[in-house]
């Protein structure tokens, strides 16, 4: 028998697939066979004549050209000769999908379980193999594995290595079983895994920004739209706009993640296997609803990858528009905000700048998170049923989604806990713009007159508060420094109960309506996120 695990030391990028997507929650599903658990004290001469050994090597992927000889590949059979080096290294996906090695290693052992049971596998042969991939999986996350470019892919990377560790047993693995199926199993796993980790990450940032929102009680500050000045809000209540996108965010993934958690294996190639094998044990032990019905649909599906990709898009566009809006805020045109020196870098050249870059990145971000989601769209869109080579280029998408995905929200939440609104400058902006305007048709629409006994009509009275503001640009000066005299000029339903609309302090009072900006509502709003995001007992009132 051969000697595996030329070791080799991955970087930590090529390790954060590996690192990255343990979950996050007890109830997020963990793969184990509790009755096929083998004793330590099993020697793996149980499968061959010696054991496997462990050498260190300073490269995490080998490649085949370093070899004297190149390996016969296990699907070589009825080739004559190897590939080029050009099309092997065009070919591989070893240097990527690496990040599935988990994946991989769990979906075998089920596998493995599942043709003992069915008798198409000794119960020593699984025993064997199971002990087999337990040594090879410790060896990977030692940083000891030599990933091989001339072994293509993970799984032929584990299998040939199983092969090489206990022998003949090993190539009993691959019953039933192709890498079509493999691979998309090993993708919807690691999909599930990820889906947990985002969700904690949506949450992370909820909590940064209702915290946030909790410090800020009472701070009014102007309402935007078309980015010209509309109408006062409290703070509090943009803040909490935010909060509600990205629950809707984490909505979309979690029906990503019951759609996506269907298991393929046993499809094999695309068309099943004649061989008796029970699909529903290995969904089960994997922790998937069901088998997926149709095989073909089975190794050629990748809504999936599309939901989530697009769900990842929607969540970056979110984090974007919450990015605009802070570096906007930041500005001294603004000046409503200040991020602490913490979150915030210099330039090279002009030593008074102080710039809020995380959230620049946040709004770049997006760009790529979008452009994965299209790569994907259109790597689909001409693709007949059912298995495809070009299926290989989902991965690096999907996995630089995720990733960058994750690095938002972390970063969004960081900025979130280290900003201040400067309520003096805010206040000083807030009287430009007459956002009490419409706070004053409402006023009128509620305004009975002995010419409109049921209050003026809406369109009514949008002219004439039109006509008010008219006065104030001519005077240069707001709705409530007109003399009740200069209103009436412009129509007499007005009283002097008018000043109690005037000014965004008591037009901020006057909202009521439900979800409204009014203080009660808003304390609501702010109250059932705290509830429901846990955070009773850290939120200090």
């Amino acid at each position: 028998m051969q000697s595996l695990c030329r070791s080799a030391s991955p970087s930590l990028d090529s390790l954060f697939l590996f690192a990255s997507f343990a979950p996050i929650t007890d109830s997020s599903p963990q793969f184990r066979l509790p009755s096929l658990t083998v004793s330590r004290r099993f020697k793996l001469h149980c499968c061959s004549s010696s054991e496997a050994t462990m050498t260190n090597n300073s490269s995490s992927v080998a490649d085949s050209t370093d070899r004297k000889a190149k390996e016969t590949k296990l699907w070589g059979g009825r080739f004559e000769e190897g590939v080029t080096d050009a099309v092997e290294r065009f070919s591989e996906s070893i240097s990527f999908d690496k990040g599935l090695y988990k994946q991989d290693i769990m979906g075998s052992r089920a596998h493995a379980a599942m043709l003992a049971h069915q008798g198409l596998m000794s119960d020593s042969d699984r025993d064997c193999i199971l002990q087999g991939l337990d040594k090879i999986e410790k060896s990977i996350e030692a940083g000891e594995f030599v990933w091989r470019t001339d072994r293509e892919d993970v799984h032929m990377n584990i299998e040939a290595a199983l092969i090489d560790m206990i022998g003949e047993p090993a190539k009993r693995l691959h019953t039933a079983r192709s890498r079509n199926d493999q691979v998309i199993t090993d993708l919807r796993l690691w999909c599930r895994d990820a889906v947990e980790n985002i969700l904690g990450r949506i949450k992370y940032l909820q909590v940064a920004l209702v915290a946030l929102a909790n410090k800020n009680e009472g701070l009014i500050v102007p309402g935007y739209t078309h980015l010209q000045r509309a109408q006062p809000v409290l703070l509090q209540h943009l803040l909490l706009s935010y909060v509600e996108q990205l629950e809707r965010d984490a909505g979309r993934l979690v029906d990503c993640r019951d759609r996506l958690n269907f298991c393929p294996l046993g499809a094999c190639a695309l068309a099943g296997t004649g061989l008796p094998i029970d699909r529903f044990m290995t969904a089960s032990a994997l922790g998937f609803n069901a088998p997926m019905r149709n095989s073909i649909d089975a190794v050629s599906d990748r809504d999936f990858v599309l939901e989530f990709l697009s769900a990842n898009s929607i969540t970056a566009v979110h984090l974007s528009r919450l990015g605009e809006e802070w570096v906007l805020w930041a500005s001294e045109e603004f000046g409503f905000l200040t991020p602490s020196d913490s979150v915030s870098t210099g330039s090279s050249i002009m030593p008074q700048k102080k710039n809020p870059d995380p959230m620049e990145l946040v709004r770049g971000k997006s760009a790529r998170v979008i452009g994965d989601l299209v790569t994907v769209l259109t790597l689909c869109k001409g693709l007949p049923q059912a298995y495809n080579r070009d299926l290989q280029e989902d991965k690096e998408p999907l996995f630089d989604s995720v990733k960058t995905v994750m690095g938002m929200l972390e970063v969004s939440a960081e900025f979130a806990q280290n900003v201040t609104f400067n309520r003096e400058r805010i206040q000083k902006a807030l009287p430009a713009g007459h956002l009490d305007a419409t706070t004053l048709a409402d006023y009128l629409v509620k305004k009975a007159s002995w010419f409109f006994p049921a209050g003026i009509p809406f369109r009514t009275s949008h002219d004439i508060v039109g006509r008010s503001v008219a006065l104030c640009v001519s005077k240069n000066c707001q709705l409530g420094d007109l003399t009740l005299d200069e209103l009436r000029s412009i129509n007499p339903v007005f009283e002097e109960d008018v000043y109690e609309f005037l000014g965004v302090e008591n037009s901020v009072k006057k909202f009521c309506s439900y979800g409204s900006t009014g203080s009660k509502c808003v304390a609501e709003q702010l109250g059932f996120w705290i509830e429901k995001l846990g955070m009773e007992d850290t939120i200090i009132n």
